[in-house]
Formats: structure tokens, C-alpha cells, sequence
């Protein structure tokens, strides 16, 4: 399994994210325990949804900037297949 080296400081802007996000979810619970208007559930986990996808955003750039870039100067070209694969799932 391969690892990514990350600094402290992009380690916590990283969790203090998922941490939001994981706010977010547990609010969302609460409101589906709470009986919720539907209308109400949706604006949140459409936060919720945004607020991965920027996540994703930031995680790919700095997967192209570090990961990649470093394997291409390295010879390791297979890691283009692996940014196509990655691309589709997105």
C-alpha cells in the first residue's frame, strides 16, 4: 500500500474538514431524529455534499502537485492510467 507523506499542518486543515463534515452528518441525524422537514434535510446534506467535494478538490490538486508529478519525474509513467481511473469516479 502506498502512503502519502503529509505535513502536520495539511494533516490538521485536512481532519479539521472531515471534521465539519462529520458535524454536519451528525446534524443531520439529529434532524432525521427529530422529524425534520424533508425540504430542510436536503439543504443540509446538500451542504454536505459540497463540502466533500471541495475536500476531493483539494486532495486531487495536491495529488497532482506532489504524488503525480513526483512518479512522472521518477519514470513511472503508469501513473498517468492511475490519474484516468482516478478521473473517472469523479
Amino acid at each position: 500500500m502506498e502512503k502519502t507523506i503529509r505535513s502536520e499542518e495539511e494533516k490538521k486543515l485536512l481532519k479539521n474538514r472531515l471534521s465539519r463534515i462529520g458535524g454536519q452528518i451528525n446534524g443531520i441525524i439529529k434532524m432525521v431524529d427529530d422529524d425534520r422537514y424533508c425540504n430542510d434535510l436536503l439543504i443540509q446534506l446538500a451542504a454536505v455534499s459540497s463540502a466533500a467535494k471541495s475536500l476531493a478538490t483539494v486532495l486531487v490538486e495536491k495529488h497532482l502537485q506532489n504524488c503525480v508529478l513526483n512518479k512522472l519525474k521518477t519514470g513511472k509513467e503508469e501513473v498517468v492510467e492511475e490519474v484516468i481511473e482516478l478521473f473517472k469516479r469523479f
